[in-house]
């Protein structure tokens, strides 16, 4: 018979997801093969796919994490390539930022860009977004047509992405989508190579850092009101 963890069948959906991240943590001990910054969005991730292989295939551009921190404090949009993508990005956490997370794919410029130039929604709500935003956060978690597109649009500068975190999945272009990311010259970005991916791992990414900043911002406030000594 399997062995109860330490965590009651009652306990509260907080205690359980304490004790996954304590536990992720000890199953990856010091020294970890990422940055300080860089690990709590690896964990995030790992914890909503128990996929350890991740510690091998998670890239992250230099910048990725400081420029992502600082466009969810500044309330940027977020674009998803799903509507599962975008329901993984908990208002809890985005509504305090200020950042309004919209997709798409089922918009009905939307659809008739993608009837009129016979291309996939996924990449015809990419040119669709790229007109309404002029800054945005891209989260794409499962169309490499999305992301091949935005890529696209990056190179002739018809949109620059504040962060592009690149996780689509599957076995067609998927791999050469985040392969050509990770080649991309000027944009931070968050990536899975290879095949792996999703929308609930790309979501995941983000709402590290979208924690990161919430954190960051109320210890801000605590120095600003705190007396000097």
């Amino acid at each position: 018979m399997t062995e109860l963890g330490p965590i009651p069948l009652n306990a509260a959906g907080l205690d359980i997801e304490n004790e996954s991240m304590r536990i992720i943590d000890a199953e990856v001990p010091l020294p970890r093969p990422f940055g300080d910054t860089e690990w709590p969005v690896v964990r995030r991730m790992i914890h909503a796919s128990a996929d350890f292989e991740l510690l091998d295939l998670v890239r992250f551009h230099t910048r990725a994490v400081t420029a992502g921190l600082e466009a969810l404090r500044r309330g940027c949009p977020v674009i998803t390539d799903t509507r599962m993508a975008q329901a993984g990005l908990s208002p809890r956490l985005y509504a305090p930022l200020g950042c309004e997370v919209h997709c798409l794919i089922s918009d009905p410029e939307t659809l008739e860009r993608s009837r009129l130039t016979d291309s996939t929604r996924a990449a015809a709500a990419v040119d669709v977004a790229a007109q309404r935003f002029q800054e945005a956060i891209w989260v794409v978690g499962n169309a490499p047509t999305a992301l091949l597109r935005l890529l696209e649009l990056m190179q002739g500068k018809a949109v620059i992405p504040n962060l592009v975190i690149g996780m689509p999945v599957g076995f067609v272009q998927a791999a050469e989508s985040k392969q050509a990311l990770l080649e991309s010259e000027g944009i931070p970005f968050i990536l899975i190579h290879g095949r792996k991916g999703g929308s609930a791992l790309a979501a995941a990414a983000l709402n590290a850092l979208a924690g990161m900043a919430l954190a960051r911002g109320a210890d801000q406030i605590r120095n600003d009101i705190s007396p000097l000594a």
